[in-house]
């Protein structure tokens, strides 16, 4: 087996785990968020959505501690389903965090140009009616290529990284709440749903999985624990950053719906930085709102490009795709092909423009619910000689798997309202027929499963 370097501490696991998580979808699409629900819907949809993770988070700290492999859910599931499921369950998740980073990649692009309009310019094509600027795609591709140079030259230089962007988006959160909040008024809350109360937090419970996916990415980064670190931070840093990231998005959506009129500002351009300009008057609490949210772009690109190369270095590592995405470069004890090819990637994705942004947000949290759902329902089957699951243990996994079932139905269900259009459809099943087409789901041409040759 070959082996990665071992740097990371706790609040490295922290910083990855909800760095993975909150991105910037709190300023470039809120508007479709409050459309979903109205504030009271955001905020209710995102408190049930954290509350009902905990079971999965508690799942995946337990299994994390007592596999700690890259592969994550692939190694879970190979312990007790035949190989296509591991497959299948790891490439799943393999779209989930790769999906994230071509979305940043087009986002950066999107907020520079709030802050200097005249990037919209030089259009070079449109994709679904979206316009494609070439300033866009070129700080795009430029931040692309510093994520990829970063995660090659080693995990260190990323954690310190992504220790920075996510403490300095913290700070900067509670800086710019503080001070609109002072200005804000609850007669601005009204309408506190869109729809009736169930349907307004049904839709925004749909998109959660796909906000907050990242917790657990500690279990992808699992080989790179300092020789020093506890098993049990893993589950410190998974609960952690559930418990921290819904309270970010709870945070956000109430104090936006707070501090000005939300109902006519949908529609405008980060309507996040918007809102607060109206309440405070001043452009100075926009250039704090962009400063944070260019620090949580960077975060969280980097969070899903570390958990996305190193589950695709795992399933190279295990057969599952080309052998060659488990090549260690040999001086940064580093996954240069996965990251190579992670980097390549995204830079291909992000000439589709931002017309990509809202349908990967349904795409992804379809993608995530699966994961968490297998990982949840491997942990059911596993005999008690090799994990020992109490009664107790059963129960939350039993919850945690059926959460991860009806985020799953709430997407498939065509009675459900905000279920998965043409277009989602479609994505998906491209990405299961390239998975079919590249990787190795079948049967080892030895004969052993998964779980007989990690036993």
């Amino acid at each position: 087996m070959t082996h990665l370097a071992r740097k990371l501490r706790v609040t490295d696991y922290f910083s990855l785990g909800w760095g993975t998580m909150v991105g910037v979808g709190w300023l470039v699409v809120m508007d479709d968020w409050l459309t979903r629900g109205g504030p009271l819907g955001g905020v209710l949809g995102f408190a049930v959505g954290g509350i009902l993770l905990l079971p999965i988070g508690y799942v995946y700290g337990k299994l994390v501690m007592a596999m700690p492999d890259a592969a994550g859910e692939v190694a879970y599931t190979a312990r007790v389903f035949p190989r296509p499921v591991s497959f299948y369950t790891g490439w799943m998740m393999m779209l989930a965090y790769f999906i994230v980073c071509p979305w940043e990649a087009v986002a950066v692009g999107r907020i520079a140009a709030y802050i200097f309009p005249a990037l919209d310019s030089i259009q070079l094509y449109s994709v679904a009616g979206k316009p494609v600027y070439l300033p866009h795609l070129i700080i795009g591709l430029a931040l692309t290529s510093v994520v990829t140079l970063v995660n090659y030259h080693g995990i260190r230089l990323s954690a310190t990284f992504q220790n920075w962007s996510t403490f300095g988006t913290l700070a900067l959160f509670v800086i710019f709440v503080a001070v609109g909040v002072t200005r804000g008024s609850t007669a601005n809350f009204p309408p506190l749903f869109t729809h009736t109360p169930f349907i307004s937090i049904l839709l925004v419970l749909q998109i959660v999985p796909y906000y907050m996916t990242g917790f657990e990415s500690v279990t992808k980064a699992a080989e790179e624990a300092n020789p020093q670190f506890r098993a049990s931070g893993f589950s410190r840093a998974i609960f952690a950053a559930i418990t921290v990231g819904a309270a970010f998005y709870i945070v956000v959506i109430a104090a936006v719906g707070f501090v000005a009129p939300w109902r006519l500002l949908t529609g405008e351009p980060f309507m996040t930085a918007v809102a607060f300009e109206h309440a405070v008057g001043s452009r100075s609490i926009v250039s704090i709102i962009l400063s944070a949210a260019l620090l949580s772009l960077f975060k969280v690109f980097n969070g899903n490009f570390v958990a996305a190369s190193r589950l695709l270095f795992a399933m190279g590592r295990r057969g599952l795709v080309d052998t060659r995405f488990a090549t260690v470069h040999p001086q940064n004890q580093t996954p240069a092909a996965a990251v190579t090819s992670v980097g390549i990637a995204t830079a291909a994705c992000m000439f589709l423009g931002s017309a990509i942004l809202v349908p990967i947000s349904e795409v992804g949290s379809v993608a995530s619910a699966s994961g968490w759902f297998a990982a949840c329902a491997a942990y059911l089957w596993m005999q008690p000689k090799r994990m020992q699951p109490q009664v107790a243990d059963r129960l939350i996994a039993l919850l945690g798997a059926l959460v991860g079932l009806a985020m799953l139905l709430m997407k498939f269900a065509p009675f459900v309202p905000g279920h998965f259009s043409q277009w989602e459809w479609l994505t998906l099943a491209v990405w299961i027929i390239l998975g079919t087409l590249i990787g190795r789901p079948r049967a080892d041409p030895s004969g052993n499963t998964d779980s007989e040759r990690n036993s």
